[in-house]
């Protein structure tokens, strides 16, 4: 792996050079002595002739050419035409689903290899020319035998060497960065390239991706926000993928949507509701919501559908995860500025000995100036700055498990900047917060908890038992009398009823009272029924 790594080193140092990327960065306003680092570089003595593509399309291809990685880090950049200049934005915008395919022959190999048949024998008819060709797979339109319309994706070969060798320096370099600075320490750089290594695996198995897709499908079944397509998966293999083929605007194509009189205001809102019911209500959400993989349905642009395509990447998030980010979002949009500092420092974002009047003022100074204000009025960037200092200020821990998560939501809020930018996020999220939280209260929701509790009791009741017998065993040495048994099935009831009372407090939204902690007084009462015992 270590050979592999430094000759990819070799290939990413080529690249840079021939599309003069270290030009790109030395453009940038950067400290002198990184500045003086150009003196240092031997290929900038030579003489260079000049190169006739702009520098959007230089930083293009070169991302182009160093493969899937660098890819989607071109295609996250593409959502952000607040960060980045209008040249190099709608460059970076062709590598979302027009990255150059590979052979159409080798497609139908891979594709019958996989199949273990005869194209001719699959599909009525296969159309060999791409219809779309993306970082990690490329697309062909197709007909089943039975007659449905269908796509079929397949891999790009060859890429897990390639994905091994950029890991391994991603590696390398977020090791060092532990090792060398404390605010990269907070950031969790090894953390974050093995989740991220964790994903771009789970991208190459197409069968997950299917999966993933049949649960979206499922949880929006008959929904006017979102529309999944059906997966055929008597046809799918690890490489290969075929679902049904869609038809629809791609969400960036303005024009069009001008055109067929779409709704904008409403396609900007649902997309932020799609994105929390899949947050809050479901825990599954899709994690790649590039405009690539987003179309809009053309049936009723008064009332504008989502079609979402390409489920590789997903997320999701555990009960307390949500809950602590949702507590934090209500108050944030409450502006309750001193319960949001309070979260960060319960949950151990922050330690503990944090001043939690300093860390209001802070986060108040970052978030007070943005709100009230449509997202073309707000310069994300400034404010993502601004956080960041915050966070090394106050030694504020990233959390890998929600990288996934601000990856979408950023995607998002370039999505909503660019078809709706008068968009009020804050008021179009807010109602749907209020809901959910509301629901959460609910006697359904409540029932719901209770009943898991009750499922609980008889494994509570043998893992009690078994803790018993364990603890008892050495001093045991005639079996105990009836009336013990009995005694010992009416405690282990009576934890199971303890334990019922606490789960249900908990599940109604209650105080944190002690009969909430029924761990603890599970402990307690075997310490104590043991003492008697003796």
């Amino acid at each position: 792996m270590k050979l592999l790594a430094v000759r990819r080193l070799f290939r990413i140092q080529r690249v840079v050079i021939r599309y003069r990327l270290d030009d790109l960065l030395f453009d940038l306003p950067l400290p002198w002595f990184l500045k003086a680092l150009r003196f240092a570089l031997p290929w900038r003595w030579l003489p260079r002739r000049p190169l006739e593509l702009s520098r959007g399309a230089c930083l293009r291809l070169a991302l182009q050419d160093l493969g899937p990685i660098f890819i989607k880090f071109g295609q996250i950049l593409s959502t952000r035409r607040d960060l980045l200049p209008e040249d190099i934005a709608d460059e970076l915008m062709l590598l979302q689903d027009r990255v150059p395919p590979f052979d159409s022959q080798l497609s139908i190999k891979l594709i019958e290899e996989q199949l273990g048949k005869k194209i001719s024998e699959v599909f009525s008819r296969f159309d060999v020319e791409p219809l779309a060709s993306a970082s990690v797979a490329q697309v062909h339109a197709a007909q089943l035998k039975s007659g449905e319309e269908v796509v079929v994706k397949v891999i790009r070969p060859g890429l897990k060497q390639v994905i091994a060798q950029d890991l391994a320096w991603l590696f390398i370099l977020a090791r060092a960065a532990e090792r060398f600075s404390a605010d990269a320490r907070l950031l969790h750089p090894v953390d974050v390239v093995q989740d991220y290594e964790k994903t771009i695996y789970d991208e190459l198995d197409l069968l997950r991706e299917a999966a993933n897709a049949s649960q979206l499908r499922r949880n929006f079944e008959g929904s006017q926000l979102l529309y999944v397509p059906q997966v055929y998966w008597d046809w799918c293999r690890p490489k290969v993928l075929v679902m049904e083929r869609i038809y629809g605007v791609q969400v960036t194509d303005l024009a069009t949507l001008a055109d067929q009189r779409t709704d904008m205001k409403m396609l900007a809102e649902r997309g932020v509701e799609i994105f929390f019911t899949q947050v809050f209500r479901d825990s599954f959400f899709h994690a790649d919501m590039h405009p690539g993989n987003i179309f809009v349905s053309t049936v009723n642009p008064w009332s504008p559908q989502y079609i979402a395509i390409d489920c590789g990447i997903v997320g999701s998030l555990t009960p307390e995860d949500q809950d602590y980010l949702a507590r934090n979002l209500f108050a944030f949009f409450k502006r309750d500025y001193r319960r949001v500092a309070q979260l960060h420092i319960d949950s151990g974002w922050v330690p503990a000995e944090t001043k939690l009047n300093e860390f209001e003022a802070a986060i108040r100074t970052v978030c007070e100036p943005i709100f009230e204000k449509p997202l073309k009025d707000i310069s994300f960037g400034q404010v993502l700055m601004r956080l960041f200092q915050t966070a090394r200020r106050f030694n504020m821990e990233v959390q890998p498990q929600l990288v996934l998560l601000q990856k979408t939501l950023l995607n998002i809020e370039g999505l909503g900047r660019q078809l709706y930018p008068d968009l009020d996020l804050w008021n179009t999220a807010q109602p749907f917060l209020e809901r959910w939280m509301r629901e959460r209260m609910s006697p359904k929701t409540l029932i719901g908890n209770v009943h898991s509790q009750f499922e609980q009791l008889p494994h509570l009741a043998n893992m009690a038992r078994d803790l018993l017998e364990r603890m008892s065993q050495p001093h045991a040495k005639d079996p105990p009398p009836p009336w013990r048994n009995r005694r010992d099935d009416w405690f282990l009831r009576l934890l199971g009823c303890a334990h019922l009372a606490g789960g249900a407090v908990l599940a109604a939204g209650g105080p944190l009272t002690v009969w909430a902690y029924w761990p603890a007084g599970i402990m307690v009462a075997v310490g104590l029924y043991l003492v008697v015992r003796r």
